[in-house]
């Protein structure tokens, strides 16, 4: 009987492990192989060895803007990102007649965010004669070219990842709801203000929240392009060239994919070290439940 449920078992996961080995797992180890060759996508694959990483720290530029660009990107957008995340879920955690209305009005854009409908939607928003620039020309203010200037079109495509911030809202909602009342409650008691308690008890207690945000947000930041791709193409000047767009257009327009395999995994590692910092400085400032620090 135990036998059975166990083959049983394996029988319900099956889907899962063929899709993980099929479509995870061996494309990872594959593109690992074709980074080490020229491959053209119609014929085999010719080993390089070290070549296409060689050009990519040594001879290109487009590379180093990209990689310039993709760590402004994430630099801006993750932070904001979960600033405004925290500072949205503090507002709706409080008791207010109708809170439920809000939190879902809040978290809609987290849910449509990701669609090529919201970017196509963005990109006539901000466009010359878009809403924003009507707002702005209402006002008295010149209108800004959003897209058309370097200099506005990574801050625009940064706002529009910044908006997309319901997931990590709701996620900080729910730490704030599990904090135990009484500390706030005995707090108050001893004079504490709201400043204070923030800093001093909320904080503290969900950071581990905070730590796994920070992960999950620094990732996805990385991996970008639905927003970029939609509304500005990477331009103007490349302005806007994440390292996900150089992947695709070095993959399927210059039928590169052993170059392209090279840049995924330089990405994957710039990733992975920044995740192992992360871990590895979370030991001084994320608190766990049954922590005993001095």
């Amino acid at each position: 009987m135990g036998g059975d449920s166990k083959y049983l078992g394996l029988l319900y996961v099956s889907p899962y492990i063929i899709g993980l080995v099929l479509f995870t797992a061996f494309p990872f180890i594959a593109s690992f192989y074709l980074s080490f060759t020229d491959y053209d996508l119609l014929s085999a694959p010719e080993w390089v060895g070290l070549d296409n990483y060689e050009k990519l720290f040594t001879r290109d530029r487009t590379f180093d803007r990209s990689l310039k660009v993709t760590l402004t990107y994430v630099a801006i957008t993750v932070p904001f990102k979960l600033a405004f995340a925290l500072f949205i879920a503090v507002v709706l955690n409080y008791r207010l007649r109708g809170i439920n209305l809000f939190r879902t009005a809040y978290y809609v854009p987290s849910i449509l965010g990701g669609s090529i409908a919201i970017a196509v939607l963005w990109r006539f928003i901000f466009a010359n004669t878009g809403l924003v620039n009507m707002i702005l020309t209402g006002l008295g203010f010149e209108p800004v070219n959003w897209f058309g200037d370097p200099q506005n079109a990574l801050f625009t495509i940064t706002l529009l990842r910044v908006w997309q911030f319901g997931s990590a809202m709701v996620i900080f909602l729910a730490a704030l709801q599990s904090v135990d009342k009484t500390l706030y409650e005995a707090a108050s008691i001893d004079g504490a203000g709201p400043w204070q308690i923030f800093r001093h008890i909320t904080l503290p207690l969900i950071t581990p929240v905070i730590f796994f945000n920070l992960i999950m947000q620094t990732v996805q930041a990385f991996q970008e392009f639905n927003g970029p791709y939609i509304i500005t193409q990477g331009g103007p000047l490349k302005s806007t060239y994440l390292l996900p767009l150089y992947i695709y257009d070095e993959a399927f327009k210059s039928f590169d994919m052993g170059y392209a395999s090279a840049i995924a995994w330089i990405l994957f590692a710039i990733i992975m070290t920044l995740t192992l910092i992360a871990f590895w400085s979370s030991k001084k400032w994320v608190y766990y439940a049954g922590d005993k620090r001095s």
